[in-house]
């Protein structure tokens, strides 16, 4: 049974993927993060023996850490952060405890190079309008939540990538784009093992609105109608990313929790 410092699988799985969730830190130690290189879903990874150097900058900040059992590593990294005024908590059973409740875990293997500051560098063309929106979203939600997007000419992108030492994506020939009919969304689902029923629904509605094909999805209709709104609503591409967020957010929540519920006018007086 979880103590008041620390919090469940099943309770961190509810939060995973929403606006709010918390700040997960992975402080597992060298050798039990190279025997499986996997990162629960947010999470970024820390050194615990130097928490006194990068405590700070969590202020203000909901934070989980995770080590590999949820014992002294985590509990220790926990509390070091409460002492600096951080609302921490360690998970439970820690990272084998994720794993053995099959929860969603993010392949790091072609996960691009971080900056000096850890953060992940991605670049694509300007104007996004769904897919170069949708991927942002899946990004900051589930594989880095302070990933660096980079909106720039299409002509642009490659050498942007290669200059700023950054990941192009929904271009033509990178890896990360299009594959047959299938959108850049779902070539991340796949490349980063992010295999949920929620996130491939959601998928299922991008690749529809995306690629003109409106049948997939009755939800991909009022996905094309927003983002072509939102297009025209921003003229600044981050602006526009920033203002798309929440409706990635309500879509994946609907597609989590919603997609039984109806609505109607109340058919009596009340």
């Amino acid at each position: 049974m979880a103590v008041p410092t620390e919090i469940t699988v099943s309770q961190l799985t509810r939060l995973v993927g929403l606006a709010g969730a918390p700040a997960i830190i992975d402080v597992r130690a060298a050798d039990d993060y190279q025997a499986d290189p996997r990162l629960i879903p947010g999470s970024i990874r820390r050194d615990f023996d130097t928490v006194q150097t990068w405590a700070r900058d969590c202020a203000g900040k909901s934070v989980v850490v995770a080590c590999q059992k949820g014992l002294k590593l985590s509990q220790g990294v926990a509390a070091w952060l409460r002492h600096e005024g951080v609302a921490a908590e360690s998970l439970e059973g820690g990272f084998e405890a994720w794993r053995e409740a099959r929860q969603l875990l993010v392949r790091t293997q072609k996960l691009g190079p971080r900056d000096p500051q850890g953060r992940t560098v991605w670049v694509t063309r300007a104007r996004p309008k769904i897919d170069r929106i949708a991927c942002p979203w899946l990004i900051r939600r589930f594989i880095d939540p302070d990933a660096v997007l980079l909106f720039v000419a299409a002509t642009e992108v490659l050498a942007v990538a290669d200059r700023f030492n950054a990941v192009a994506f929904d271009i033509e020939g990178v890896f990360w784009s299009h594959r047959g009919e299938r959108c850049t969304f779902d070539t991340m689902l796949d490349e980063f093992g992010l295999d949920s029923k929620p996130l491939r629904h959601l998928a299922t509605i991008v690749r529809g609105a995306d690629t003109a094909q409106l049948a997939l999805a009755p939800e991909a209709a009022g996905l094309l109608a927003i983002s072509l709104g939102l297009s025209r609503n921003h003229r600044d591409d981050l602006e526009h990313l920033t203002a798309a967020m929440a409706v990635y957010d309500a879509l994946y929540r609907w597609c989590r929790d919603a997609t039984g519920e109806t609505h109607n006018w109340p058919s009596r007086a009340i």
